[in-house]
């Protein structure tokens, strides 16, 4: 029989929830490893037509299991997504699958089970299964967005204090309904500097304990100012015997922070107002499809290579590449690879000078190659030697960076980052003596919304439209 939804707070209403919240949970839990296992036996059927495995491949099967299990159970992947982006599990997801099935392939090679029969099975298996657990969890948070349409599967949550910070959060929360946070009401405080919009004010601070223990509320949301430690200390007072979630949401949206969160160091809580998003895990991930990248690129485009370079050297007496320093990760310099564009003397009278249209400094050769952005070919090498990354902020010579930082804000940020070939400005028409301040927003962008699916589609859209620009000279 089908029960309407209850509003949130209600037994019945909780009940559901709860239970709506373990069996999605349960659904990832149990598929996983289901569909290791099936795909498996689907990959086999697929490549060599037999339904009949044999034993070995069951045996690398129940490894593999144990494997994800260690993997998969060790890690936060199963933990509550709410709030969390579905590009953000699937880098996840993707990390661990590479773990799972590498330590995989090193036992195979370890025991020399790895025959060319044996790697096309291995191969098939990992794209079916990772797709097949991508797949899954598209499924599970899209019925869990339906189900919280529904009214089912919320979260009841106050607002204390009242400010343009606080009116962001409501805003959010209110416009992501897949995030299922419903805001009941918002308390005042003696630091609040407006009122709040939307929802509706349920009292001060001395009446907040007894609203969220009468109304079952799960989560209590903090948007005062750091410096408001007496409102923030009493808030933790009248809530010390609640068992709600409490967030701390400090005023900090106007400042220029990247990638901004809360950690233990040592055992000590935390708060990281800026760092780079390629540490750890993620950096060992860029690193990989960098290096992979580079090397499949260059063993593709190395007879185009070879005719520029032919090109360059009969244009014009010196070397067929073209040296210069350039900045990048954490202020670090390096050597970047161009095919030489101008004559090998070209800045001697002049010095540094920054590339404009309209200029005749390059030989026939060279503008052709300018104009096509060929003359950046050779910086896979860099990528290859990784002092480059194949998407980054596009870097720049040390006299124009130490120029540029004290004109345009938040300039030397772009350095928490590897310098790239392309990204996310140069698809965008942001090159060459284009506006710096809104190529510094859109590096920063990129800095802080990184994802393996993020350089993918940089890459994607690069092919069409990064090379021949208007802006290119």
């Amino acid at each position: 029989m089908w029960i309407a939804p209850q509003q949130p707070g209600s037994g019945l209403w909780k009940l559901s929830s709860n239970r709506i919240s373990a069996c999605l949970g349960l659904i990832l839990r149990v598929g996983d490893p289901l569909l290791l296992a099936g795909t498996a036996i689907a990959a086999y059927r697929w490549r060599f037509e037999d339904f009949l495995l044999p034993v070995n491949c069951w045996r690398l099967i129940a490894i593999t299991l144990l494997l994800a299990l260690l993997v998969l159970g060790a890690s936060p992947i199963y933990r509550s997504w709410r709030g969390r982006s579905l590009s953000a599990e699937a880098g996840s997801l993707i990390l661990r699958w590479l773990i799972i099935f590498g330590s995989l392939l090193a036992y195979m090679v370890a025991i020399e089970a790895a025959d060319e029969r044996s790697r096309l099975w291995l191969a098939s298996w990992f794209g079916l299964s990772l797709t097949g657990a991508l797949a899954l969890r598209f499924v599970v948070r899209n019925s869990a967005a339906w189900v919280r349409s529904q009214g089912f599967d919320l979260r009841s949550a106050v607002i204390v204090g009242a400010s343009p910070d606080a009116q962001l959060i409501v805003d959010t929360l209110q416009d992501n309904t897949w995030a299922g946070i419903t805001i009941n009401g918002w308390f005042s405080t003696d630091a609040d500097r407006c009122r709040i919009d939307g929802p509706q004010m349920l009292g001060n601070l001395e009446s907040l304990r007894a609203y969220v223990e009468s109304n079952a509320i799960e989560q209590v949301w903090i948007a005062l100012p750091m410096r408001e430690e007496a409102q923030i200390a009493l808030v933790l007072t009248q809530l010390q015997h609640s068992t709600a979630d409490i967030k701390f949401v400090p005023d900090m949206f106007g400042m220029h922070l990247l990638n901004q969160s809360v950690e233990q160091v040592a055992g000590l809580p935390v708060i990281n107002l800026q760092q780079t998003p390629f540490s750890g895990n993620a950096r060992l991930l860029k690193a990989l499809e960098d290096r992979i990248l580079a090397g499949l690129i260059l063993l593709f485009i190395s007879p185009a290579m070879l005719g520029i370079s032919i090109a360059v050297k009969l244009s014009s007496p010196g070397p067929v590449f073209y040296r210069q320093e350039r900045m990048s990760w954490n202020n670090k310099t390096f050597q970047m690879l161009k095919f030489r564009s101008m004559p090998v003397d070209a800045e001697s009278g002049t010095g540094a000078v920054w590339a404009k249209a309209g200029e005749c400094r390059a030989t026939r050769v060279g503008a052709f190659l300018r104009r096509t952005s060929l003359d950046e070919l050779p910086q896979f090498l860099n990528v290859l030697l990784g002092d480059m990354s194949i998407v980054g902020p596009r870097p720049e010579r040390p006299v124009f960076v130490h120029q540029f930082k004290h004109d345009v804000p938040a300039y030397m940020k772009k350095h928490m980052a590897k310098a790239g070939i392309t990204g996310w400005a140069q698809i965008n028409g942001w090159r060459g003596s284009t506006d710096l301040q809104k190529r510094i927003e859109c590096d920063l962008f990129y800095i802080e919304n990184w994802s393996l699916w993020f350089d993918l589609r940089i890459i994607f859209a690069t092919l069409f439209k990064g090379f021949v620009h208007k802006n290119a000279y």
